[in-house]
């Protein structure tokens, strides 16, 4: 937790623990080979008691000769602006501010005066509210945005052997009167349900709730591992979120470099049951790698969205909590911020007639000649190269992206894709609406609504993707034509 030459500033609120904490590493801290700085956060939460602790905690920095940060917040107005709970919103800012200081330098660990009991009224904290594996673990001894930098030294010792030692050096330290408030569960925990438990049922059992967090941590850590490697070889992230493919999330064990054969049955994947716990975990990685924790997703959220990667048709989406959405994009699952989703939905078929791009194209001058159009938009470049379609080689010409030079008719547009959009692709023989094309090849209604197509003298020719209208393709006649290709910019 601490090597020689850390710079450790300890988490000092004033009551036994921390007190004990700061007078051991005090002792010590010359054969450790460390400097010692002391860091206090005031919450504002009891008045003249809160103000009675800086101070206390001001004074033996003092007496000890050693610095001191302190912030002074608002917890209980921070509360109320984002909704959090008290006890949450006091963990949230006290930490916050920890971070601070390590990212400032004035340190180089914190060190926080978590004992036993706290590990193990933990651990009944969660079980009471409900919670899995994750949530046994409770405590860890190594914490912190870069894991160690947060280091709970104390985490074996019990809290009245911390007491003791305090009374054996004659050192003082302060009460907090919400440690005896019956409102909070966590102090109905500690006066009540722990001291019967220990009477009444095991005088272990703090050493016992301690050890079921230890293996619980042990798990979680094997299953991070794990979930992280599946992760990485079967997601895919962008900008617009987080997607896997229905069949791997359902049964995500598989360990070849190439996935196995979807598994459907009448358009619905088969789930693997024995898979549901990595299902589950994968589906909590991926919401958080959209909204950065998993704060607020429960048990009941992730079985929506299995319902639906099984159940469900492309195009059905669930709403998460914290603005997330997760939707079927045919073999697909996305998940997004709301917003991303809506303004994906809102670029779709059935929206505004509102031009998103149309560029005007004039043909090469000469054969062996090439016009570009670079479309920011789609995201890509389009080349319309004139050709000698007479001297070209045909059995290596990919004439479904070759027009015939002289049908093509002024004015040339590359646009996007608008609602009514009709062809008869080459091959074809009746008029085809480009929406079932884009449906048939699969291609996500939030992308329609770029899809660049060409038309000449206002009728549709081609779109990417697609084969050319017959109106316009290569024949035996041709003797110049127009071919079309992409570019990524």
């Amino acid at each position: 937790m601490i090597v020689a030459g850390d710079r450790v500033g300890v988490a000092v609120s004033g009551g036994a623990d921390s007190i004990a904490l700061l007078r051991i590493l005090d002792e010590i801290r010359e054969k450790l080979a460390i400097r010692l700085s002391i860091v206090h956060f005031d919450h504002q939460l009891r008045g003249e008691e809160s103000e009675r602790d800086a101070q206390f905690v001001s004074d033996l920095a003092q007496a000890l000769n050693l610095d001191i940060v302190i912030e002074r917040r608002d917890v209980a107005a921070e509360a109320k602006r984002n909704r959090w709970n008290l006890e949450d919103a006091a963990r949230r800012l006290r930490y916050a501010f920890f971070e601070r200081v390590l990212d400032d330098g004035h340190v180089s660990r914190i060190a926080v005066a978590h004992t036993a009991d706290d590990q193990a009224e933990t651990v009944l904290s969660h079980l009471i509210r409900g919670t899995g594996p994750t949530g046994l673990a409770a405590i860890y001894p190594l914490a912190g945005t870069n894991s160690g930098t947060i280091v709970r030294p104390l985490l074996p010792f019990r809290r009245n052997d911390l007491r003791a030692y305090l009374r054996g050096i004659a050192q003082t330290w302060c009460e907090d009167s919400t440690n005896r408030d019956p409102r909070r569960m966590r102090a109905r925990i500690r006066s009540q349900l722990l001291p019967v438990l220990e009477r009444d049922f095991s005088r272990s059992i703090v050493d016992r709730l301690c050890e079921l967090a230890r293996l619980s941590r042990e798990e979680e850590t094997f299953w991070s591992t794990f979930v992280e490697e599946r992760y990485r070889a079967l997601a895919r992230t962008g900008a617009q979120g987080a997607s896997i493919r229905v069949a791997d999330l359902l049964d995500p064990v598989w360990r070849g470099e190439k996935a196995p054969p979807s598994k459907k049955t009448t358009e619905r994947f088969v789930f693997n049951a024995a898979s549901r716990p990595l299902t589950e975990r994968l589906i909590r990685r991926l919401y958080e790698e959209v909204r950065g924790s998993c704060h607020g997703l429960g048990a009941n959220h992730v079985e929506q969205v299995i319902r639906l990667a099984t159940r469900s048709s492309s195009g059905t989406s669930v709403e998460l909590p914290g603005g997330i959405v997760a939707e079927r994009v045919f073999d697909d699952l996305h998940f997004s911020a709301k917003e991303t989703a809506s303004s994906a939905r809102a670029k779709s078929e059935t929206v505004s007639a509102r031009i998103a791009y149309q560029y005007m194209v004039a043909l090469p001058g000469h054969v062996a000649s090439q016009t570009t159009i670079s479309v920011p938009e789609a995201g890509s470049r389009f080349c319309l190269k004139l050709i000698d379609w007479a001297d070209s080689e045909r059995e290596t010409t990919d004439d479904s992206q070759t027009f015939d030079a002289d049908s093509l008719r002024a004015p040339l547009i590359l646009r996007n894709w608008r609602p009514g959009d009709a062809y008869t692709p080459c091959g074809g023989r009746q008029p085809r609406k480009l929406k079932q094309m884009l449906l048939a090849a699969r291609v996500p209604a939030r992308d329609r609504r770029e899809w660049p197509v060409l038309e000449s003298a206002g009728a549709v020719i081609w779109a990417r993707g697609m084969p050319v209208s017959s109106a316009v393709r290569t024949r035996e006649t041709t003797r110049v034509a127009v071919r079309i290709a992409e570019e990524r910019l």
